[in-house]
């Protein structure tokens, strides 16, 4: 097993992406993270091999000379609720912003990338969201990196209620609707926010190739 992980991670201070960062943070065998975005990650003590570096995500010249002697990425920038936005906002930063640090990730020898996305991505959807995350899931494929591990959970359950209402609503149901969620249906269930995040952290040291789609079920194997 690899014992000096080198981390580039872009989205380190949305809700899911804190909860992955605060567990590499824990880890004895990561030398390096690099973290690239728009504001500073809010933590009490900040090591020596955490470096931070504001970007404007929009313009990928802003970090292209920061990524340098890393081999694993971590991805988990995303609007937070897509319906507030326009289309257009949305695909510029769900889609073309992450294709291009993917791009510039795999020009500089990263070899496993990793993706926070969505159950039911697929880029023949009709709905946009869905499609928008599975065109970008088929670019990141091309780009043929030695390990390539999509995400996709279901209702990501935070603590607290972030975007109204209707968020509010399902923080409150959707954990109650997992005796329907059976089979292959599983990947509809609800994770808490920091098991995600955990998750995604702990299967860094994942040594195999190619591409694989991770679910709810996935996300609780990685807690142990």
């Amino acid at each position: 097993m690899q014992d000096n992980f080198r981390v580039v991670f872009l989205g380190a201070t949305g809700a899911v992406g804190s909860q992955a960062l605060k567990q590499l943070l824990s880890f004895n065998n990561v030398s390096r993270i690099l973290s690239l975005g728009r504001r500073p990650v809010e933590i009490d003590t900040i090591p020596t091999y955490l470096e931070q570096v504001k970007i404007d995500i929009h313009q990928p010249s802003s970090y292209a000379d920061q990524v340098h002697d890393c081999d694993i990425a971590i991805c988990t920038l995303g609007v937070g609720e897509s319906t507030k936005v326009s289309k257009e906002e949305f695909i510029a930063i769900d889609k073309t912003a992450v294709i291009n640090f993917a791009k510039i990730c795999k020009d500089n020898g990263v070899k496993h990338f990793h993706l926070l996305a969505s159950v039911g991505t697929n880029s023949k959807s009709m709905n946009y969201y869905m499609r928008t995350k599975g065109e970008l899931i088929d670019e990141l494929t091309a780009l043929n990196f030695d390990s390539l591990s999509i995400y996709q959970p279901s209702m990501i359950l935070t603590p607290t209620n972030r975007y109204g209402i209707v968020q509010g609503i399902f923080l409150v149901v959707w954990p109650k609707l997992d005796f329907i969620f059976q089979g292959s249906a599983r990947k509809y269930r609800g994770i808490k926010v920091d098991l995600l995040g955990k998750s995604m952290a702990n299967n860094i040291s994942n040594t195999r190739r190619g591409v694989e789609f991770l679910t709810y079920d996935d996300f609780i194997r990685l807690q142990k």
